[in-house]
């Protein structure tokens, strides 16, 4: 080794000893000067994070892991800090929100009370005639339709009114019948009993075919007091009202039994609502109800129910309940559709809770109830009647404990409200196992 290489190698070891000292002494400097500065500054000392003590099954299934990982379904796992573990099954099923965040959600809270429910049914229906104002005008003998007097559907007619002549052979043989009975009898005046009693017989049973076949009581009269007999026969209208079908056509033959005309009085109209079946029973006759047409918009009509139909249409699940109105100036049509309200009947006071509050999850009906502030817990709840704004709680809510009326599904979102609701149920082994040895939740952490 020349002289040179061994001056540079020494020069070398010399820099590198300096710069470990310096290294050093620096960091042993600021190790002890940072606190220092930090205090002599005011600036308090970072908070420590919370420590995870495990991860819990997203599911509420008995399962936990030390890292993060994911279930089958591909839901992270939730971590679970110190302090929030513990040790009976109510706090496992509860749900826990800080502050900040039920400000955010704008969670709103109510008490359960006793009320009265103001309860109301809502339907629809459809106007229809009243089928006992309903007239149907059909010849009992064949014929033909010698001249119309109403010869348009929908026309308005009064009760007497001339609809249509009709000629019918059979017709002018019993009136032929009739008049040579009449002045049989007033030509055996003089003969004997038996011969007067004969004719007078003859008359009556002639009268009586008449009759039978709805000849006017003014028609008889005439035909009485005259022997000519009428070529044709008026039939006239036996109410006031809309001729809502017509199938008289001038010159036509008509058939025995034949309707030619069909007239509805439609002073008071039916309304057919159909009203579901959970809500039949709030239903009595009597009730009145408040009816809302689409064509008179700011309109409303009165109705009371007068039957309830004893089928159910399987399809709907709604029971047709019959319920009847007046119809001034004729504005109801038939076949117009209408929104039904009907005020059901006032109960007692129940216990009851905001309609809002309720999670409904199938076959199972929640609410969140307010343990603390921050703390709440999924409940279980049997429902009653349903009313405008309250539902009647039968199980599952005392008077007075508040519950969420407000982001509920919000809360859903924000926690594991899955979980908690899960728990209610299922069992929690590992609580289980807490409860017989203290030190059980320790190993299973740490295993």
């Amino acid at each position: 080794m020349n002289r040179n290489t061994a001056i540079t190698l020494a020069t070398l070891a010399v820099a590198a000893a300096l710069a470990s000292g310096y290294w050093l002494g620096a960091r042993g400097t600021f190790k002890q000067a940072a606190p220092t500065a930090q205090l002599a500054a005011g600036v308090e000392p970072a908070k420590q994070e919370r420590k995870i003590l495990f991860y819990r099954n997203p599911m509420g299934m008995p399962d936990t892991s030390q890292t993060p990982k994911k279930d089958s379904m591909g839901m992270d796992y939730i971590p679970v800090y110190e302090g929030e573990e513990d040790g009976t099954p109510e706090g496992k099923n509860q749900i826990r929100i800080s502050t900040e965040k039920i400000q955010k959600l704008g969670v709103r809270t109510e008490a359960a009370a006793l009320r009265e429910l103001s309860h109301s049914i809502h339907a629809v229906g459809r106007i229809e005639a009243d089928e006992r104002l309903t007239y149907t005008v059909a010849p009992k003998f064949e014929g033909w339709i010698e001249r119309l007097h109403v010869n348009t559907t929908g026309q308005a007619v009064r009760r007497g009114q001339p609809l249509l002549e009709v000629y019918s052979p059979e017709l002018v043989s019993a009136q032929q019948e009739y008049a040579i009975a009449q002045q049989g009898i007033r030509d055996l005046q003089n003969a004997g009993i038996e011969a007067q009693s004969g004719m007078k017989q003859l008359a009556a049973a002639s009268l009586t075919r008449l009759k039978n076949w709805d000849i006017s009581a003014e028609q008889l009269q005439a035909l009485s007091k005259s022997d000519q007999t009428r070529h044709t026969l008026t039939f006239r209208s036996p109410a006031n009202g809309i001729v809502m079908e017509k199938k008289a056509v001038e010159g036509m033959r008509f058939s025995a039994g034949q309707a030619l005309f069909q007239i509805a009085d439609l002073s008071s109209v039916w309304l057919i609502a159909d009203i579901f079946e959970q809500d039949l029973a709030q239903v009595k006759l009597g009730q009145s109800a408040k009816v809302k047409i689409n064509a008179y918009p700011g309109r409303e009509f009165s109705a009371k129910v007068t039957y309830v139909y004893p089928t159910l249409n399987p399809q709907t699940r709604s029971v047709p309940v019959r319920l009847e109105l007046a119809n001034p100036g004729g504005l109801l049509k038939p076949a117009m559709y209408a929104d039904i309200e009907l005020a059901a009947p006032a109960r007692e006071k129940v216990m009851t809770v905001p309609t809002s509050a309720v999670i409904f999850g199938g076959k199972r009906q929640i609410v969140l109830v307010e343990l603390a502030e921050g703390r709440f817990e999924p409940r279980q709840v049997k429902l009653g009647i349903q009313g405008n704004d309250y539902v009647e709680v039968l199980e599952g809510v005392g008077e007075g404990e508040k519950v969420v009326v407000t982001a509920n599904f919000l809360i859903d979102a924000e926690s594991n409200l899955k979980a908690a609701v899960a728990g209610l149920t299922q069992a929690q082994p590992e609580v289980a196992a807490t409860k017989a040895d203290p030190d059980a939740h320790a190993d299973h952490k740490e295993h």
